[in-house]
């Protein structure tokens, strides 16, 4: 991952370090200057990448039924995504066992069965989704909060191994469907560092894939830890103390998008928002994950997936985290113009444009990017082609947009308000993990549009809309 990330530079994609000057003015940061374009990209420890990417991975197929055996190539491949890697091979009492076909062990699916609880699941599900608190549902249910955690975890598996099936279709059904990327506080009030990454169909807002930047059971390091050491993906607690300041708020949307990259060239590290001076108020437990080694494995995974697709698209806020990572991992594609990363910015009083608005493009910042600008009223939307297509502006202001991203983490913060900023929990944000994946499922899955459809509806997915009942059983 380690290369010039300038398309239009001759050094792009290529690792090879004759292209490169190594920079080791501060060892804690070591970063290459590129000796075509002079462009610095941070140097990434590519071992901890493939550490955090394993991690993510293993996360979200824990409770599905696969293949434990380490040594197998079908290890950690669910059933449910991989049938042709397994057969059906009797009943362990009401649940389906199965066995390897390339080592022969045996697993048994455990939510293959009736779910025996789902009465009080679904009555815990329906309040915890009306604002209630965790001592006034335990209080309704008769249950202790230990109680109340359990089934919630148990909630979340089950969500995680319904949407399962339900991803693979979106892999294989919407080869052309525009995406969005998304990135935000997981909990705004407590700044306590955890971002929250999530990318879906931009159009419908069916959520594919989301990651935070915490691990809950891993130990930060200590303050010596640096970029390039054995623990590098794990962010220490050690942040330069953000200096008050009165910072004039941008007139206008050109305004907002070059004080944004003014923001990002003051970092250290462009791709590490941490690297600036910033309060965070480290989490209790678990252990902070530098945002580049997050976001670049979340992006190999939809790389993965998607890698039968003809072509990709992905709008994306202004962030060159974002930006850096999606021209690593899909640099080939980049080559071969067949990946559309575009920057999509606008204000709240946008509406749907008009072929006949006025264009004004404008180049900006370092990157020279080429920003396409309209208005109309006080209406102000901005579009920037990361992979430098030109022509196609009005095609690209018209239908670019992160809107169902951000109104679907904007109703996570909403919907879950009250167990978000519970002072207790501010400094755990492990807690709030199966209710990510809860929610993803009942976004997907449950919640309706105007026109009575769920993302999945929308996008030929599902035939109905779930019930909560559905969703546990």
């Amino acid at each position: 991952m380690n290369h010039c990330k300038t398309l239009a530079c001759r050094n792009f994609g290529l690792s090879d370090k004759k292209y490169y000057l190594l920079q080791v003015t501060d060892p804690s940061r070591p970063e290459l200057v590129c000796r075509e374009c002079g462009a610095f990209p941070p140097l990434l420890n590519n071992s901890a990448l493939l550490e955090e990417l394993n991690r993510s991975k293993e996360q979200d197929s824990a409770s599905l039924a696969a293949c434990s055996n380490q040594a197998c190539p079908s290890c950690n491949k669910p059933v449910l995504t991989h049938r042709e890697l397994y057969h059906a091979f009797g009943y362990s009492g009401e649940r389906q066992r199965y066995r390897c076909k390339h080592c022969q062990s045996t697993f048994v699916d455990k939510w293959s069965n009736a779910n025996p609880k789902l009465d009080i699941q679904q009555k815990l599900l329906g309040l915890v989704f009306t604002g209630h608190a965790v001592r006034e549902i335990c209080r309704k249910l008769a249950i202790n909060p230990k109680t109340f955690y359990d089934h919630l975890d148990q909630i979340a598996l089950r969500c995680r191994n319904k949407l399962a099936t339900v991803d693979a279709r979106f892999v294989q059904m919407c080869n052309s469907t525009p995406m969005a990327s998304t990135l935000a506080p997981l909990q705004p009030s407590s700044k306590n560092g955890v971002n929250w990454l999530a990318t879906g169909d931009a159009k419908h807002g069916y959520v594919f894939q989301q990651s935070l930047n915490y691990a809950a059971d891993e130990m930060p390091p200590d303050d010596s830890n640096d970029t390039i050491a054995k623990r590098s993906r794990l962010m220490p607690n050690a942040f330069d103390t953000q200096i008050e300041a009165n910072v004039a708020t941008p007139k206008d949307l050109l305004e907002r998008v070059n004080t944004k990259y003014s923001e990002v060239l003051s970092r250290k590290n462009v791709e590490d928002p941490y690297t600036k001076p910033i309060d965070v108020t480290y989490p209790s437990t678990g252990s902070l994950i530098r945002p580049q080694y997050t976001t670049y494995a979340h992006f190999l995974r939809i790389a993965e997936s998607t890698i039968d697709w003809d072509s990709i698209t992905l709008y994306l806020p202004q962030e060159p985290l974002l930006r850096s990572a999606i021209v690593s991992v899909f640099k080939d594609r980049m080559e071969e113009r067949t990946c559309h990363p575009i920057y999509v910015e606008q204000n709240a009083n946008w509406i749907e444009p008009n072929s006949s608005e006025t264009v004004d493009i404008v180049l900006l910042s370092w990157w020279r990017d080429r920003w396409a600008f309209t208005k109309i009223g006080v209406g102000s939307k901005g579009i920037c082609h990361l992979g430098r297509e030109t022509n196609n502006e009005r095609y690209w202001l018209e239908k670019a947009s992160t809107e169902q991203l951000e109104d679907y983490q904007s109703r996570f913060h909403l919907c879950f308000k009250s167990v978000i900023d519970e002072p207790r929990r501010r400094r755990r944000p492990g807690g709030l993990l199966p209710l990510l994946d809860i929610y993803r499922a009942w976004n997907n899955l449950c919640h309706q549009n105007s026109d009575g459809f769920t993302p999945a509806q929308a996008l030929g997915l599902a035939r109905k809309p779930y019930s909560l009942a559905d969703l546990l059983s």
